[in-house]
């Protein structure tokens, strides 16, 4: 049965017509896409705040404390190499601990960041129930505090590259850009991932064995001409991996002699700011457009 809108008999408009005269909207209502990226920009010190607050606070409990940045991606390393340096002997990659090292830095950052992104927004339902924010601010957040911990991270992996004999050169300086690119396509899955999470609590259960597949099709424990054995097809799309173009970039900065897959630098650019440009710009539209649905249910 059709519904009948209420007219207001002093005015003779409907209460949607009243509300539009008088700038009422919906509460809760989805704002504009240019209107919600202005709000989130207002709210940049807050994110950065809430950022070093969960930094500090994820190593409260430890005697001691943040040094843990350094601690665990060193003996992250240590174990590593134990394996796939000893044990499995990968003696043909010249410096092998620092071709390891880096792949496993510079992948541990997007999959902390995704897995953490995750739970970005089911584990704040109080905070998004009680305060009125924009809601990316929650994964944003979380992809600064693992851009922060990458920063901790990068201070090791720098002291291993040059204590394992590799030169410092001017390639150094491109890891700045390569980082950039990985933390703005970090910051595109990441939100992603929270939209789906919000939706899904089963998700975070699934994520850690996605990413564990990921890493293996990354050459992150190996030498990346392994996949040179695979068809044709498939050795084309492993080239395209996002996180294989990251880590094969921040490889030729750091070391003199690693084996690419990608033997075209042009390439691995272009792929890398494609990358960074489609997740960053689709993860924030995808994210926005489930704006009025957080926290609800």
């Amino acid at each position: 049965m059709a519904t009948t809108a209420l007219v207001d008999p002093d005015t003779g408009l409907t209460q949607a017509q009243l509300a539009a005269r008088h700038g009422l909207r919906v509460a809760g209502e989805r704002p504009s896409l240019v209107e919600y990226s202005r709000r989130l920009w207002a709210y940049r010190h807050f994110i950065a705040a809430y950022a070093n607050a969960k930094l500090v606070a994820s190593y409260s409990n430890a005697k001691l404390g943040q040094l843990w940045q350094v601690l665990t991606p060193l003996t992250n390393a240590a174990v590593y190499y134990l394996i796939f340096g000893v044990v499995l002997a990968q003696n043909e990659i010249p410096n092998f601990i620092a071709y390891l090292t880096t792949g496993l830095f510079i992948f541990n950052f997007t999959q902390s960041a995704v897995l953490a992104g995750t739970q970005s927004i089911s584990s704040n339902l109080g905070l998004i129930r009680a305060l009125h924010f924009p809601r990316a601010s929650l994964p944003l957040s979380t992809t600064i505090t693992q851009f922060q911990q990458l920063l901790a991270s990068m201070v090791v992996l720098i002291g291993i590259v040059l204590v394992t004999g590799e030169p410092l050169t001017l390639k150094w300086l491109l890891l700045v850009p390569a980082l950039l690119l990985q933390a703005v396509f970090n910051a595109g899955v990441v939100l992603l991932v929270a939209r789906l999470g919000s939706k899904s609590s089963d998700l975070k259960q699934v994520m850690p064995f996605v990413m564990r597949t990921w890493m293996y099709g990354s050459g992150v424990l190996y030498s990346v001409s392994l996949f040179e054995r695979l068809p044709g097809w498939a050795t084309t799309l492993v080239q395209y991996n996002p996180l294989l173009v990251y880590i094969e970039l921040a490889r030729y900065s750091l070391l003199e002699q690693a084996p690419l897959l990608n033997e075209s630098l042009t390439q691995l650019w272009l792929v890398a700011a494609g990358w960074a440009l489609v997740a960053g710009i689709g993860g924030f539209i995808y994210f926005w457009r489930g704006e009025q649905e957080y926290g609800r249910g």
